[in-house]
C-alpha cells in the first residue's frame, strides 16, 4: 500500500542516491524540498523534479550559513542526508583543506542542517535518514578524512537517536555503489570502475525508502549493504 504523501526534505539531490531517492519520493507524490548549494543548482534541480518541489539555497560547504535561510518548513515528517564529499589520500599528505572540507560538508553540515530542522521534525515525530558509508563503519589506506567524517556522522545519528525518544533516526552504510562518487573515488585509486561490480542506487534507494515508510510500531537504527 502506497503510504499518504509526506513532506521530505533532502540533500544531494543532484546526483547518486540522493538523486534516485528524490526521483521516487516525486512519482509517488510527497512533498519535497530540496537543498541546493547555489542559485544556479537551484535552478538545475526545478528543471530536473519539477516547479512543485521547493528548492531552498544554502552551501553545505559553508554549514554556518544554514541559520540564515528562510522558508524551512514548519512540519517535517522525514531528512534525508545524501550529500557527501571525498578526497582520497594519505595521511602523511592530505592536507589541512581536505581535511576540513570532507569534515564540513560530512559532518558539521547534517549537524547543523538537522538542528535548524529539528522543531519542524519533533512536530511531525518524523524520521532522519543518514547515508552513511562502508567507510563509516571501518577505515582503510587512504580512507582517513572521509572515513573520520563517516564514523563521526554514525556518532551523530547515534546521540540523536538518544536525544530525541520521538524521532526515528538510521544510519544507512552502503558499500561501493555505482555512483558518480564512486567514479571518482576510482579514478584517484588509478583503478577501472566499472559500475556493474558495485551495489546499483535503485538499490540503496529502496532500502531508504523502506526506512522511510516502516510502520510507527518499529525502529531501524542501522542497515548495512555490501556488494554481492
Amino acid at each position: 500500500m502506497t503510504p499518504a504523501p509526506r513532506k521530505v526534505l533532502l540533500t544531494g539531490a543532484g546526483s547518486g542516491i540522493g538523486q534516485e531517492v528524490t526521483a521516487r519520493l516525486r512519482d509517488r507524490g510527497d512533498e519535497l524540498w530540496l537543498v541546493a548549494r547555489s542559485a544556479e543548482r537551484a535552478t538545475d534541480l526545478a528543471e530536473a523534479f519539477g516547479s512543485e518541489v521547493h528548492v531552498l539555497v544554502a552551501d553545505l560547504a559553508d554549514p554556518a550559513s544554514l541559520t540564515g535561510v528562510l522558508g524551512w518548513p514548519e512540519e517535517l515528517d522525514a531528512l534525508v542526508h545524501a550529500a557527501g564529499a571525498v578526497e582520497l589520500g594519505p595521511i602523511a599528505q592530505l592536507s589541512a583543506d581536505e581535511w576540513q572540507s570532507q569534515l564540513t560538508v560530512n559532518l558539521v553540515a547534517p549537524a547543523l542542517l538537522t538542528r535548524v530542522l529539528l522543531p519542524a521534525l519533533r512536530a511531525a515525530r518524523g524520521t532522519v535518514v543518514f547515508v552513511n558509508s562502508g567507510a563509516g563503519l571501518r577505515a582503510q589506506p587512504d580512507w582517513a578524512a572521509y572515513a573520520a567524517s563517516k564514523h563521526g556522522l554514525r556518532a551523530l545519528a547515534d546521540s540523536l537517536r538518544a536525544e530525541e525518544g520521538d524521532l526515528r533516526v538510521t544510519s544507512v552504510f552502503p558499500g561501493r555503489t555505482a555512483t558518480p562518487m564512486q567514479e571518482k573515488v576510482h579514478a584517484q585509486e588509478g583503478a577501472e570502475y566499472d559500475a556493474e561490480r558495485w551495489i546499483q542506487v535503485g538499490t540503496v534507494a529502496d532500502v531508504v525508502l523502506g526506512v522511510l515508510d516502516l510502520p510507527r510500531d518499529a525502529e531501524m537504527p542501522e542497515v548495512t549493504l555490501r556488494p554481492a
